[in-house]
């Protein structure tokens, strides 16, 4: 269980750093601020990054999350077990709703922008189910009431 909220958490955080290097300007995965837009977030017309504002509190909320997998990985009883069964189920069910989602194609309409609609099938949506399946196996083993 602890090897799960490892994994789960330094995935986690690396996608936070990542938010956070965007927040400070950075373009990779682009070559410049729109190509990086168009990888990362493909919404229809995009021509910037999202805000600093926001990119930060992804980073944050991503940062969090990972926190939370390490805390449900330890088994231990930091907080609550009520807490960490609503803390851990929120987190599967955002990260599996994120992952279905884009495969979607309401979803596919709102990003249509190349090459995230690409990205997005095969690598995005992907890791999202399989951060949502990692939470979903935490809480379920390591929440007791």
């Amino acid at each position: 269980m602890m090897a799960v909220g490892l994994i789960v958490a330094a995935v986690l955080v690396a996608l936070a750093g990542l938010h956070a290097y965007w927040a400070t300007g950075g373009v990779w995965p682009g070559t410049d601020e729109k190509s990086c837009a168009r990888t990362i977030a493909g919404f229809k017309g995009i021509e910037g990054m999202p805000s600093r504002p926001q990119a930060i509190a992804v980073s944050a909320i991503l940062f969090a999350a990972a926190m939370l997998a390490l805390l449900l990985g330890s088994g231990g009883d930091v907080l609550p077990a009520g807490l960490m069964l609503l803390a851990g189920t929120a987190a599967s069910f955002v990260f599996i709703g994120r992952g279905v989602l884009g495969y979607l194609p309401a979803w596919r309409r709102i990003t249509p922008e190349m090459p995230f609609a690409l990205y997005d099938v095969r690598y995005y949506s992907p890791l999202c189910l399989a951060l949502g399946a990692g939470f979903a196996f935490l809480t379920a083993s390591g929440v007791t009431s």
